[in-house]
């Protein structure tokens, strides 16, 4: 059953294989991957294909093609099972910033559109979330065609203006498209291509466009982006599938995950090895003096250049002055909660705008390990709600989110689900905003919580958080936090920054405050639900539950 493996695949694998390649621990596990498919699958490979599709390379301005991307293209475009379907029709190729993503996102477009690939209507749709990134690869293949030595040829072949580019024989087209889904369920895509794939936070655009594939032989997707720093997104979810394949032996389902980056954030201070991310950097001697002094700023003040590892290593690196805590931090609070039915817990309050978002957290302590079960309300008339591109809608269909189909969030809702959670749960103490108590103090103390008779309430000024940042901290740093699979108290701790108080520049945390990253997209509600129940943290002894509390004559 095994395979011949083209020279040009092979060539790849075995500069990984030899160490001729710097090359990171997720490379290495492709070509042992690629490999065992080719020992152990009938495949078929299209060696005349290669070489035409290769061969368009003249045309562009390249100084040559990297290995790379010979060994991406071919076998992504010309590779193809026993039935003659693609091996891998579907490409994730996360790589670091200068490599040559947008050149090789043209040339693929001008194979695959093109007489080799002889597929009537193959268009090709490049999907981004600007115009700049949508077009680029676009201006790229018109630079090509009208390079004074290339047009009398290619225009044979092909027709163009400055949005398009037209293939003469399989009328196929090229475009470029911005993250506007509307208006798109009517494409006819041969393949679909997704630049910069890091900014997306859901995947409203992504299934438009992958929707309408089928409809053409061969149909494929392509996934080209560096790292970035949205979290729990697509961009997430494709590394975790390419976890999944490279090291726990998941069949693939047709991806092919070429993931460039460091394997440790230590390696970045040996020059020797930044290949790892860019595997185009030992042919570019003006990229690699350029990252170099990058990297010279980055080391002397890395807060003022925090794009450096995320972009150029593919290792996002969190900003002490812009988010909470490190992502690997925030995802490893995705463990299963146990049953904690009896249990003694705090309340915490986040409801800073009636019209908006609100959240109540449940926070349990237990020794070192903190649990939390958190709830979020949205307001569906929320004058934000346009700029949210978090998928909310699934989140809600989740039970993690309920939305409010009227003109703001009644405190009446958030006194319900406490008091239908102190059934279940020994609730002693809740903890809210000092400014805003007054819309919930008389829902609240009908339920027998109140500020000052009951004294079971506390209201938490700025003084209160700064005291319990270190806190937080460390059980970050500890990952000692366990919330479940709550992607929307994941999603707001990652919309949340750390801001120091006054001028003082040291790491003492007494100076630091919580803020949003930005002010109407990215909410924070329910992080800070969190962080008003754990300012009262030492207030919730261990007791057994007691029973279901006296609400009086109080209906829910």
């Amino acid at each position: 059953m095994s395979c011949k493996i083209n020279p040009h695949i092979l060539r790849y694998i075995e500069m990984v294989e030899s160490g001729e390649l710097v090359a990171c621990e997720d490379q290495k596990l492709l070509v042992s991957h690629v490999r065992r498919c080719f020992e152990t699958e009938a495949l078929r490979v299209d060696d005349e294909q290669i070489e035409h599709y290769l061969g368009m390379a003249k045309y562009f301005p390249f100084d040559r093609l990297f290995p790379w991307q010979e060994f991406v293209i071919a076998l992504h475009d010309c590779v193809y099972r026993a039935d003659g379907l693609p091996r891998w029709p579907d490409l994730f190729c996360m790589i670091g910033r200068g490599a040559g993503k947008d050149g090789t996102i043209a040339l693929e477009a001008a194979c695959l559109m093109g007489p080799y690939n002889n597929i009537p209507g193959y268009d090709v749709d490049i999907c981004a979330n600007n115009e700049d990134q949508a077009m680029r690869p676009v201006r790229d293949f018109i630079e090509a065609l009208e390079t004074p030595e290339n047009t009398s040829l290619l225009k044979r072949f092909f027709r163009w203006t400055k949005e398009q580019v037209v293939s003469l024989k399989t009328h196929s087209v090229m475009k470029g498209r911005t993250n506007s889904p509307k208006g798109k369920d009517g494409l006819r895509s041969g393949i679909v291509i997704f630049n910069e794939i890091h900014q997306y936070e859901n995947y409203a655009n992504i299934n438009v466009f992958t929707t309408g594939l089928g409809k053409k032989k061969h149909p494929r997707r392509s996934y080209y982006t560096t790292n970035g720093d949205v979290r729990d997104g697509p961009l997430d979810d494709l590394l975790e599938a390419t976890d999944r394949i490279l090291r726990q032996g998941e069949p693939d389902n047709g991806l092919l995950p070429f993931i460039c980056r460091l394997d440790s954030k230590e390696e970045v201070h040996d020059p020797a090895n930044w290949p790892k991310a860019n595997p185009s950097l030992p042919y570019l001697p003006n990229l690699l003096e350029e990252i170099k002094k990058e990297y010279a700023e980055w080391a002397r003040n890395p807060d003022q250049l925090p794009a450096f590892m995320t972009k150029r290593m593919n290792l996002p690196e969190t900003n002490r002055e812009v988010q909470v805590t490190d992502w690997e931090n925030i995802k490893a609070t995705n463990r299963p909660l146990p049953d904690l039915t009896g249990r003694t817990c705090s309340a915490g309050i986040d409801f800073a705008k009636t019209s908006d978002w609100a959240a109540v957290n449940l926070h349990f302590f237990d020794g070192e390990t903190r649990h939390d079960i958190n709830h979020a309300w949205l307001c569906l008339k929320s004058p934000d709600l346009p700029r949210i591109r978090a998928p909310w809608q699934e989140w809600a269909r989740a039970g993690h989110l309920t939305p409010v189909d009227d003109v703001e969030i009644a405190p009446q809702l958030l006194v319900d689900y406490i008091a239908r959670a102190a059934l279940a749960y020994h609730i002693p103490v809740i903890a809210l905003d000092n400014y805003r108590y007054a819309l919930l103090a008389r829902a609240l103390r009908e339920i027998g919580f109140d500020a000052k008779d009951f004294k079971n309430v506390r209201l938490v000024r700025p003084s209160d958080i700064a005291r319990v940042v270190p806190v937080i901290d460390s059980a970050f740093l500890n990952q000692t936090f366990v919330w479940g699979d709550n992607p929307v108290l994941r999603w707001a701790t990652n919309n949340t920054k750390l801001v120091r108080n006054g001028r003082n520049t040291g790491e003492d945390f007494g100076n630091f405050r919580y803020a949003k990253i930005e002010a109407r997209s990215r909410k924070t509600d329910s992080f800070m639900a969190l962080v008003a129940s754990m300012v009262v943290e030492d207030e919730i002894a261990e007791t057994k539950f007691q029973g279901v509390p006296d609400f009086g004559t109080y209906v829910y």
